[in-house]
């Protein structure tokens, strides 16, 4: 059962969804801890006052901002709750955007919104249909963990799901990591989208989408419990520096067909063209015609 991580309602103009928010993820990696290598004790992180030096239990610890070195303003949860925002304890549509109007860069994690009670059901599944017959999503505003945050409502397998976003000024400029101007060719360009289209998938289902890195690292751990030779590491072969780029598509396009047991030729890629200079030659050669022949007298 997924635990709840807040309740409150979805406020839809002067309709209200009461609803909680449940994880919609789940993290199956492999969890470690540090430990005395000597004799295998657990390392654990104490929480110690630097003022009086001694350590601390949860119930004295609080939250609190530094507004100068010597000057701390203490903040409560209680203060944190009662905030004076409409968004403490709603989720505040603001509007409502096609979802190819947002940059995916600005989604975050997501949650589940489940409706919170029979009193919820009928508003909560108007919203629901409404936000599918439209193709919209819905841009909304939410505070939680002591600041205000933007959020994105979609709909997943009837059931809304809540996207964190990111701020506008969360999102850092690009434009020192450009690389220096080069020319691409069209021909490039066409070799590229060859290299795509063999491959493209219609999913993301199979066995080229799991999570080889924990199945790896969970034989290790099978290998050393029970004393055995550990899993030899696969040779990776480096990569190497592509100097012919149209070179490079056509064997990757090669490759990917052979992967997927299908014919390994590159019929389909794009010849180099003729300069244009070249062709304007060849035009005018083929227009030249041959010298006609004298006639020889009788």
């Amino acid at each position: 059962m997924p635990r709840t991580i807040w309740s409150g309602a979805i406020s839809f103009g002067l309709v209200t969804v009461p609803c909680r928010v449940e994880s919609a993820t789940e993290n199956h990696s492999i969890q470690f801890h540090q430990y005395h290598l000597e004799d295998m004790g657990r390392i654990r992180t104490r929480k110690v006052c630097e003022i009086e030096d001694r350590e601390v239990s949860n119930a004295e610890i609080g939250k609190g901002y530094e507004l100068t070195k010597t000057q701390v303003i203490p903040i409560s949860d209680q203060e944190l709750r009662d905030l004076p925002l409409p968004t403490a304890k709603a989720i505040e549509i603001e509007a409502f955007v096609p979802l190819d109007s947002v940059d995916p860069i600005r989604i975050a994690e997501g949650y589940y919104l489940a409706p919170d009670g029979q009193v919820a059901a009928k508003p909560y599944k108007l919203l629901r249909q409404a936000l599918e017959r439209s193709s919209k999503v819905a841009v909304a505003k939410y505070a939680w963990s002591g600041r205000e945050r933007l959020g994105l409502l979609r709909v997943r397998d009837d059931v809304i799901v809540l996207h964190a976003m990111r701020w506008p000024d969360e999102i850092r400029d690009p434009a020192e990591l450009l690389p220096p101007p080069v020319e691409v060719t069209e021909d490039e360009i066409e070799g590229a989208l060859a290299l795509m289209e063999t491959m493209a998938r219609d999913d993301l289902e199979g066995d080229d989408f799991k999570d080889t890195y924990t199945e790896a690292m969970a034989k290790i751990i099978e290998a050393k419990r029970a004393e055995k030779p550990l899993p030899e590491a696969p040779r990776v072969e480096e990569p190497g520096q592509v100097l012919d780029l149209m070179a490079a598509l056509t064997e990757s396009v090669s490759k990917a067909k052979a992967a997927r047991g299908e014919e390994a030729d590159v019929r389909e890629m794009p010849k180099p063209k003729k300069a244009t200079g070249e062709k304007q030659a060849t035009k005018k050669t083929t227009a030249k015609k041959a010298p006609a022949r004298k006639r020889r007298s009788a």
